[in-house]
């Protein structure tokens, strides 16, 4: 499941790679693919939301039953144990490999211009705690949590075990997986729409407030791109930016180099927990302060040392480069204010399991606050420009 394949020896000729400013996002516009590619929009476009899904039966979590429900339709459904994975696939190359009921995309393979296809996520798969199952860490996660108060106090709730709702599309078009979750007090649901094209993966949420109080939404759309090493990989487009520097946030899905997990065990980079409306207020033990904040003086910034940043003014869209690999991933945001950007740094093996370069569309700093019976939108989009 992890892609650490060095380059062959073909005469690569290097893609041209778009700046940030060369993808028009219009802002009313949820989908990132509508703006590549228009002739899709009426089938790509999120249905509208289902009148209040407390009262719908969620389908079982079973690979025999979502083969047969959904059967047709560019996904195949497998068992893995009690869990299952849901495996995206379109004619022209493009996969998708999707855990359920985690949410976890564990793969993302595009077609190249040398005619191969390249995988675009780092994961790492290592045994569970006390010998017990398998761990899958990396990929594309939905990382995000809802805060409110209810009728018994407050709740703090994270989105997990996600159902499928539904699957529409074709393998010779496009193909979108429709998740979805609700908290117990049937007051905030979360659908997650996993859209597969020729040049884009997109990973979309919808998050309904149906209860009288408003709601705070936390968290990332996180993801590990594969690239050679950090010391080859390039940010373009974030010149100007303001940004933040904070400890890595803490999340079951992230892959944690061994001496950022011994930091987090000594108490720093204890991110998520440290979260206020207002901001971070925690003391500073690994040299970090807390509050730093600068602006970004680069427009290719070079990934090499070790780094985990907020950017609370980044462009909608910017190209991360790998220049190991030949290859470079467009990433682009809706409805999130914050990106997230961090780099192991390079003193790892080259093309290892911590060869990764970690993104999340986010709501980190400031929360998103979503009033009583409004529906919150947002999604992070990954481009493949490369053919």
């Amino acid at each position: 499941m992890m892609a650490c394949n060095a380059l062959s020896s073909l005469n690569f000729v290097a893609p041209v790679v778009p700046s940030s400013s060369t993808i028009s996002v219009p802002t009313k516009h949820f989908l990132f693919s509508d703006a590549l590619h228009s002739a899709t929009r009426s089938k790509l476009a999120l249905p509208p939301p289902p009148p209040r899904v407390a009262s719908i039966p969620l389908p079982p979590m079973s690979a025999d039953y979502l083969a047969g429900e959904f059967s047709g339709r560019g996904v195949a459904f497998e068992a893995i144990g009690d869990d299952c994975v849901a495996k995206l696939s379109l004619d022209g190359g493009s996969s998708a490999v999707l855990m359920l009921p985690s949410g976890l995309v564990t793969s993302y393979k595009a077609p190249m211009w040398h005619g191969a296809k390249m995988e675009l996520l780092q994961t790492v798969v290592s045994e569970g705690e006390d010998g017990g199952a398998a761990e899958v860490r990396g990929g594309v996660c939905v990382d995000v949590s809802v805060e409110g108060e209810g009728e018994d106090g407050r709740f703090s709730w994270r989105p997990r075990g996600w159902a499928v709702r539904d699957v529409r599309g074709n393998s010779g078009d496009s193909v979108q997986v429709e998740l979805i979750s609700r908290n117990s007090k049937g007051m905030v649901d979360v659908r997650y729409v996993l859209t597969l094209q020729e040049q884009v993966l997109s990973t979309e949420m919808e998050v309904s407030n149906s209860g009288t109080t408003p709601v705070q939404l936390r968290g990332s759309i996180l993801s590990h791109l594969n690239v050679s090493t950090p010391d080859a990989t390039y940010a373009v487009g974030l010149e100007g930016s303001d940004f933040f520097k904070r400890p890595p946030f803490s999340s079951s899905f992230r892959i944690v180099p061994p001496e950022v997990d011994q930091k987090s065990k000594l108490g720093l980079g204890k991110l998520w927990e440290k979260l206020k409306p207002q901001g971070f207020t925690s003391g500073n033990d690994d040299g970090m302060e807390d509050k730093m904040e600068g602006e970004e003086d680069d427009n290719n910034k070079r990934l090499t040392d070790e780094m985990s940043l907020i950017y609370t003014s980044a462009p909608t869209n910017f190209t991360i480069i790998d220049r190991g690999r030949r290859n470079s991933v467009v990433v682009g945001r809706d409805g999130y204010e914050e990106l997230y950007l961090h780099s192991p740094g390079s003193r790892h093996e080259h093309y290892s399991k911590y060869a990764y370069i970690c993104v999340g569309q986010s709501a980190l700093l400031k929360p998103v606050v979503i009033g009583p019976g409004e529906i919150w939108r947002g999604g992070q989009h990954l481009h493949n420009p490369n053919l």
